[in-house]
């Protein structure tokens, strides 16, 4: 039994102190002290592993990324892209043909025809009432069955003088004056059929006719109605059923159309959509809006209506673009912009101009070259400047 680790502090007091060179005479270390420098060695090391774990990130003391958030971000390059502008406009007759009082006018004595009517060339359209102009037109003829007769005598007068003349009973001055008697009679008997001529022709123009075939869209008179050469006009007819829309351009969406380009027009309130082509390009710029006109041509449907709004989808060629998804666009007084990583791994702001939209995402058209890191969603927690630690999506 090892007696030694029972001896008191008291015990060793009283050990002679000659006993030099055995093991009393070395000083002995308390438990305690030995415990407390166990843990001081211990915690020395705990504090040296936290230094090599946290040195493994590379992030040193006191860099501004330690804390920063971490963003997804996308390097979106070029695509080509089918460009397709997207204009609102309205719907009109290709050819729009009004339709008024060519004659004198009158009474309107009855309207045939109404809106939306097929039409033909030369149908009559609406009739206007010609009783004192019938009876003009047969007194011109009277007058002219008086001119024939008138005519006949002087014939018959010329052709007995000219018996006489042989004879020496009728001078030649006579058969002159006899002559231009007779040239006279025939005149005035063309002179009374080119006015029962142009009496037929002002009575005929009192029907107003379609002047080439189409569909009727306005009817704006009613039988019993007076009109007169400075009525507005009593129809309005579409040539031929052609329709067009006048797509409201910008002065950059204009430079880049030309005929012949296929569009596709869906008018408001309807799901149907119908194709045409671009066959007119305004050639004048509104100085008021900055805006043309691209006239796309139509064939006749019952949906498209005149007056009515559509929108139309104009395909303007390939153009290689940037792409980036919705939520990495943002827009503010300034205009539309969007986040990118900075050289020193900030945010920063970056301005952009729009294009159309596609499925795959808004395309970009001056602002970016494609080969940044742009901030997938900011969404307004992120302000310019501020230190975030990108991750590229590929490896979220």
């Amino acid at each position: 039994m090892n007696y030694e680790s029972s001896i008191t502090a008291e015990a060793a007091d009283s050990v002679p102190t000659d006993l030099s060179g055995t093991a009393a005479d070395k000083p002995r270390v308390s438990r305690p002290v030995v415990l407390i420098g166990i843990g001081v060695i211990g915690l020395l090391l705990a504090i040296a592993a936290y230094v090599v774990l946290t040195s493994d990130d590379g992030v040193a003391a006191g860099d501004d990324n330690a804390q920063a958030p971490v963003v997804t971000v996308v390097a979106p390059g070029k695509t080509t892209v089918e460009g397709v502008i997207t204009a609102p406009g309205t719907l009109a007759a290709r050819r729009e043909m009004p339709v008024g009082v060519v004659g004198e006018g009158g009474r309107v004595v009855s309207v045939p025809v109404d809106a939306g009517d097929w039409v033909r060339q030369g149908q009559v359209l609406a009739v206007i009432d010609r009783s004192v102009q019938s009876q003009q037109a047969q007194a011109q003829a009277a007058q002219i069955g008086v001119a024939k007769a008138d005519a006949q005598l002087a014939q018959a007068n010329l052709d007995r003088a000219l018996q006489l003349v042989e004879r020496g009973f009728v001078s030649k001055a006579d058969v002159d004056r006899l002559t231009a008697t007779r040239d006279s009679a025939n005149a005035r008997v063309q002179v009374a059929e080119a006015q029962l001529r142009e009496l037929r022709a002002r009575a005929a123009r009192l029907n107003i006719v379609a002047p080439a075939a189409g569909l009727l869209l306005e009817r704006n008179v009613e039988p019993g109605q007076t009109v007169s050469g400075g009525t507005p006009s009593l129809f309005r007819i579409a040539r031929g059923g052609e329709m067009e829309m006048l797509a409201q351009l910008s002065q950059e969406q204009i430079a880049v159309l030309g005929q012949g380009v296929a569009a596709t027009v869906v008018p408001t309130g309807s799901n149907k959509s119908f194709s045409g082509q671009v066959w007119q390009v305004s050639p004048v710029i509104d100085p008021q809006n900055r805006q043309g006109i691209a006239r796309v041509a139509l064939a006749y449907a019952p949906e498209l209506r005149p007056g009515g709004f559509a929108t139309a989808e104009i395909k303007s060629g390939t153009v290689v673009a940037t792409i980036l998804p919705e939520s990495s666009v943002l827009a503010d007084s300034e205009g539309s912009y969007v986040y990118i990583v900075s050289d020193e791994k900030k945010a920063e702001r970056r301005a952009i101009k729009t294009g159309m939209v596609t499925p795959d995402g808004i395309v970009v058209t001056e602002g970016l070259d494609g080969s940044e890191q742009i901030v997938l969603r900011a969404d307004g927690f992120l302000t310019e400047g501020e230190a975030i630690s990108p991750k590229m999506l590929e490896d979220s």
